[in-house]
């Protein structure tokens, strides 16, 4: 069944972007007491798991960019992450065209034994052509980068699970393979979960065949509601479905007026030359697709100071105003939101003892009022 068409009756799941890549989580010069280092990440990581985080989604940069100077890479500081933690899921975003999807298979197939099942991917079909060029890789065009990572998908679910694995595609080929060990299989999960982002129309149609979670920049509730019913349609005529997860910088602050300070001072302090960079580089990996719907076409130069449009979900005041904010995504068929922080040890405890607690009250009472 679509999840879309349906109301969310489960509780709000919430992940963090792991600060794996340093210059924090916004393109500004304003103070961020945040570090890209794996002491600070693997305290936050034990922090966040008890307050309420279920998943970390761990960066990927492979070279210096916008401000991102230093970066620790995706996988193994998302394995490093789930070994000083419990329960925390982790995410490791890759490309398709860096990695082998064999060879990501099997670490991830190992790292999902040791942690207990705790690992995930995100497939991410990149925007940033120097990555690719200046590593000695081909640039695809952007519908190729979408077909390219959908059999990516395709492999990596096939590999996971299936004993004599086979798969013939343009881009991978794979020929009776049996992976060893296999990831943790469980109810509902069979496999670790695939994750994918997106905007354009080649994302979307992608989500709805293979993705076990689609991404979405930070929008409005109507922006949103308009890419989980396109990428929900999709799912259900190829008889899946989908769950939806939305970035959303988080500023929760005890008044509104203090919260709207800092969302102030933190566009004020934009760092307007890497701002600027990064704007030019994602557009031009927009404009590529055939209908322009790619991500940040109509994001201002205020959406690209917080990397995803983060700020465009409206996640900025008390904790009674950003819980409301919350549920209201949850009604529009959002089952996660993806949170980034200024300050990510104070945010992130704050989160928890006074932002949670709400959300839960609220989605108690909406449950108990719908029946």
């Amino acid at each position: 069944m679509n999840a879309a068409n349906e109301p969310v009756r489960e509780p709000l799941k919430f992940a963090y972007w792991v600060p794996n890549v340093s210059g924090g989580l916004v393109v500004s010069k304003i103070e961020q007491r945040t570090d890209w280092g794996y002491d600070y990440n693997k305290q936050l990581a034990q922090l966040a798991e008890v307050n309420g985080f279920e998943y970390a989604l761990s960066q990927v940069r492979y070279i210096a960019s916008y401000g991102a100077a230093y970066q620790h890479e995706s996988t193994s500081i998302s394995l490093a992450i789930a070994l000083a933690t419990e329960r925390l899921k982790v995410i490791a975003a890759v490309h398709p065209g860096l990695w082998q999807p064999g060879v990501l298979a099997k670490l991830v197939a190992s790292a999902d034994v040791m942690t207990g099942g705790r690992m995930a991917v995100n497939v991410v079909s990149g925007w940033f052509k120097d990555e690719f060029t200046k590593l000695g890789e081909p640039w695809l065009e952007h519908g190729e980068r979408y077909r390219r990572s959908e059999e990516f998908i395709r492999y990596l679910r096939e590999i996971w699970t299936s004993e004599q694995a086979e798969y013939s595609g343009d881009f991978y080929r794979l020929h009776d393979f049996d992976l060893k060990p296999k990831p943790v299989a469980a109810e509902g999960r069979p496999h670790p979960e695939i994750f994918m982002g997106g905007n354009s129309t080649d994302a979307r149609g992608m989500g709805g065949r293979v993705a076990d979670w689609y991404f979405m920049n930070g929008n409005t509730p109507e922006g949103i509601s308009e890419q989980v019913s396109d990428v929900g349609e999709v799912a259900q005529v190829h008889g899946r479905s989908v769950r939806f997860g939305v970035n959303g910088f988080v500023v929760a602050r005890d008044t509104e007026a203090e919260a709207r300070d800092v969302l102030r001072e933190i566009i004020d302090k934009a760092d307007r030359e890497a701002v600027e960079g990064f704007g030019s580089a994602v557009k031009q990996a927009g404009q590529a697709t055939g209908d322009k719907k790619g991500m940040w076409q109509d994001s201002e130069f205020a959406d690209l100071v917080q990397y995803n449009d983060g700020f465009r979900t409206g996640l900025v005041g008390t904790p009674e105003q950003i819980a409301e904010r919350m549920l209201e995504y949850k009604r529009r068929g959002v089952h996660l939101i993806l949170c980034g922080f200024l300050h990510y040890l104070e945010d992130v405890e704050y989160f928890g003892t006074h932002v949670l607690p709400i959300v839960r009250e609220l989605e108690a009472a909406e449950l108990e009022r719908v029946g």
